[in-house]
């Protein structure tokens, strides 16, 4: 299969290699030249035989608006366009109907798998049709993991079903960072608890708490032991919001993740703890996001 992948990042990046080596043609283009394979958005479209697949891999926001904008100058009736970034669901359908009227279809697709994704394979979760979904198919075998397609991969529904399980999946992500970050700070607090770094370590096999996020945390803690080169500052990239407003539209409780979203807010307030410390190194080590090293000054990201 032919694809066209724009956003050549962290993760499209290895999005792409992931695919190449599963058999199938990638176009690939980014605004950094050195990793890109045309020049522009156009060159891309033209590179396509029709009818062509393009799969966004940007921020959300306003690059993917203006993404879509301009795809929907270029691409022709029949050619379809995926949306693989962190989109609100809300943006699916407003980028479905406007690519719809000019007969370009739409399917959305939370990715999950950060930096790791290249070698152990991605999450994904879709929305779309059932035509449509069946016809990106052989580029969701080739992303996610190896294995039954559906311990990797759900068509979670129609548009913008797959943004919403990916948005609520990054929720539970935040309540479980949270939890093992303060499980964290309170063995440092306990002076008969001497190797904090090895109890997380021996979690690793044979205990209800393991979990792959558990591994990473025992990763970071075994390259900086009391995590002091960072700063307890936490950024947000605006899934765990929108969970939580969610939560509120529906009356579905949500504590947890609730105060794990707050306790970020907290961390940009001087208010750092361990713990923080604890959630900002684990969002390293998953997804590569930026941390705050000591000494520096935090930067609040547009989420």
């Amino acid at each position: 299969m032919q694809i066209g992948l724009i956003g050549l990042g962290k993760m499209g990046g290895f999005m792409r290699d992931r695919i190449v080596a599963a058999g199938h043609e990638v176009v690939g283009y980014d605004t950094n030249p050195d990793v890109s394979d045309v020049a522009t958005v156009e060159d891309l479209v033209k590179a396509l035989t029709p009818p062509r697949v393009v799969w966004l891999m940007v921020p959300a926001g306003r690059i993917t608006q203006s993404l879509v904008d301009q795809l929907g100058g270029l691409l022709d009736k029949g050619d379809l366009v995926v949306d693989g970034g962190n989109s609100k669901f809300t943006d699916d359908a407003v980028h479905a109907q406007q690519l719809g009227e000019k007969g370009i279809e739409f399917v959305d697709c939370g990715v999950s798998g950060g930096v790791w994704g290249k070698t152990e394979g991605y999450g994904l979760m879709a929305g779309g049709t059932d035509e449509n979904i069946e016809r990106v198919m052989p580029i969701f075998d080739a992303l996610r993991p190896e294995g039954p397609r559906d311990e990797g991969f759900v068509h979670a529904g129609e548009v913008g079903a797959g943004h919403y399980v990916k948005m609520v999946h990054n929720g539970i992500e935040y309540g479980m960072m949270q939890a093992y970050a303060e499980g964290y700070e309170l063995l440092e607090a306990k002076e008969i608890v001497k190797d904090v770094p090895a109890a997380f370590k021996a979690w690793t096999r044979g205990t209800v708490v393991r979990s792959w996020l558990q591994e990473l945390m025992a990763d970071a803690l075994a390259k900086d032991a009391k995590l002091d080169g960072i700063e307890g500052f936490v950024n947000d990239s605006g899934e765990g919001r929108w969970t939580v407003q969610e939560a509120v539209e529906y009356g579905v409780p949500m504590p947890v993740i609730s105060t794990s979203l707050f306790q970020r807010f907290f961390s940009r307030q001087g208010t750092a703890s361990p713990a923080m410390k604890a959630v900002a190194a684990l969002r390293n080590e998953f997804g590569g996001h930026q941390v705050t090293k000591k000494g520096e000054k935090p930067v609040v990201t547009d989420h």
